[in-house]
């Protein structure tokens, strides 16, 4: 990749200004040591099991958000685009989880009747809150870590001297991450926000946006330390 998944965002977008406002807990999200791990191959396998799992049950959360963002959406094109995401996470990520955990012998309805851990249901429930008491800006500054995040942690992975591919059993999690489909995916949802926020004053509510960027920039950062601390 010619170019990093920050250098095209825009410093003045709303998502250009949360990143920004705040650093800390982003970067302890997109530059965690399970990333690292997984980047060089050297994750424990019980440990991205273990995050695969709950990952899969976080998804199914995950796509009922973007279905009351569609709810929420105040315009044909904004629902089209939520919509679009719906299927995305239900046909294309949730498949590559599927696929892994064949490898491991589970089916859906083995994932499926696993319980969640403590850090998905803390994450998926802060977001689901956040969209029923506040409008669709609200929800999509708490769905943003998720989708954008993903992306710019695969971009990294990619452009770094530490990642490796070769023989690296999480090779295809990275790939379909820094898929062009994907990045378009989260270069639109940051369009989008930059759409819905025109009509309902995001720039001029960004103290309130940065604390729901924030708090869900540390939720992700838990979910990967869920993962390492069952591999201890």
């Amino acid at each position: 990749m010619s170019a990093t998944f920050t250098d095209i965002i825009p410093a003045d977008s709303l998502f250009g200004k949360l990143r920004t406002c705040a650093p800390d807990a982003w970067q302890s999200y997109v530059c965690h040591d399970f990333i690292k791990q997984l980047g060089n191959g050297t994750l424990p396998e019980a440990a991205f099991k273990h995050y695969l799992i709950q990952d899969y049950l976080f998804l199914i959360q995950f796509s009922r958000a973007y279905a009351l963002a569609v709810y929420k959406a105040e315009d044909l094109h904004a629902m089209r685009q939520f919509s679009g995401t719906v299927h995305a996470i239900l046909d294309m990520e949730m498949k590559l989880h599927l696929e892994f955990c064949e490898g491991w012998g589970l089916s859906e309805a083995d994932i499926i009747a696993q319980p969640e851990a403590r850090a998905c249901i803390a994450y998926t429930r802060y977001v689901l809150d956040r969209g029923h008491q506040g409008d669709v800006v609200d929800l999509q500054v708490a769905l943003m870590p998720c989708m954008v995040g993903y992306a710019e942690i695969a971009n990294r992975l990619m452009a770094s001297s530490d990642t490796v591919l070769e023989g690296n059993p999480y090779r295809a999690w990275i790939e379909m991450y820094a898929s062009e489909e994907f990045q378009d995916v989260a270069k639109a949802e940051i369009e989008l926000l930059e759409h819905t926020s025109a009509t309902r004053g995001g720039h001029r509510r960004l103290e309130g946006l940065v604390e729901t960027f924030t708090m869900a920039s540390r939720l992700e950062a838990d979910f990967w330390q869920m993962g390492l601390d069952l591999a201890k």
